[in-house]
């Protein structure tokens, strides 16, 4: 049987790589040294494979058709898209599989894919979780990107399924649960409803499937603007409580926000923590060392939190 050997949740941003840090006291070095503090622990801790939770970012899936959760469980395909790795990605097909079965089990059906793309939402954290790609990965998207999304008590219950899942799986092998996403960030949005979404960009929304790579190369730019401003908003605040409530197993209190009030505090983007409700539940362990820093040239609450011990610097 499986076993479970912590879960890692970290914040991802394109500009993690776009408008890296001049040095260690810049924007950004906090946390990059952070992670690479985490990537050291997790090559200690020898993980034979990762479930990565994560967002897309509109280069794989559309309002021609949004599912809530998808699995991949043959192939994954790195986009590309803001310096993530680009091309094929190891998955551990057998781990892939068995979570599929017990998801199933528990009443989750789980979109499913033989041929997965996924952007910086997945890849970004999978990479400075494990220092690389190379140890195979099970990834599951979660559509954050726009109404409608998966409830907050649906993403505990699916991931405690999750959890369950991964320990009945009848390999052997050390599994690592990491979540990508958030924390606080506001992002224009992506609501096909929303009158302010038209035209062009409203069709990409929905039609992008047909040429992802021309819909992205539209988009980014556009992105690609929204960095270095140092008084973009970031809700630190809100950021630290939400590790807080992470340092327990009772996840209660940021489910109880809801929607409405979990956009208020927390940004569009913040939506994104949906990943970490999934990967902490399956643990169903607290954190036990976080590290956090306000990046609002990258437009994020940039954190990471972990249920396994992390070196000091």
């Amino acid at each position: 049987m499986s076993e479970i050997i912590g879960f890692a949740g970290m914040s991802h941003s394109p500009f993690a790589t776009l408008l890296p840090p001049a040095g260690a006291g810049e924007p950004g070095g906090r946390f990059l040294a952070d992670a690479r503090r985490v990537a050291a622990a997790v090559a200690e801790l020898a993980p034979d494979a990762v479930v990565v939770i994560g967002p897309d970012h509109f280069h794989a899936n559309f309002y021609d058709q949004m599912p809530p959760f998808v699995l991949g469980v043959e192939a994954a395909t790195g986009f590309g898209d803001f310096g993530s790795t680009e091309g094929r990605l190891p998955v551990a097909s057998g781990l892939a599989w068995a979570v599929r079965d017990g998801l199933a089990d528990a009443g989750f059906d789980v979109s499913l894919s033989y041929a997965l793309t996924v952007d910086h939402g997945v890849v970004q954290s999978y990479e400075m979780t494990t220092g690389g790609i190379e140890i195979p990965l099970v990834p599951l998207v979660l559509n954050t990107a726009a109404p409608p999304l998966p409830g907050l008590a649906r993403c505990v219950a699916l991931g405690r399924a999750l959890g369950d899942a991964i320990r009945r799986c009848p390999d052997p092998g050390r599994v690592l649960v990491v979540a990508s996403g958030g924390l606080s960030h506001w992002l224009p949005s992506n609501d096909p409803r929303d009158p302010s979404v038209v035209g062009e960009r409203r069709d990409a929304l929905i039609h992008g499937r047909k040429d992802a790579r021309a819909f992205a190369a539209v988009r980014e730019p556009r992105v690609r603007a929204m960095a270095g401003n140092p008084d973009a908003p970031v809700n630190a605040g809100w950021d630290r409580w939400f590790l807080r409530q992470l340092r327990t197993v009772d996840l209660e209190p940021v489910v109880a926000l809801g929607h409405e009030q979990l956009e208020r505090e927390a940004g569009s983007g913040g939506h994104e923590i949906r990943s970490w409700l999934v990967g902490h539940a399956a643990v169903g362990l607290p954190l036990v060392w976080d590290s956090y820093e306000p990046v609002p040239e990258w437009i994020t609450g940039m954190a990471i939190g972990t249920t396994f011990p992390v070196r000091p610097a």
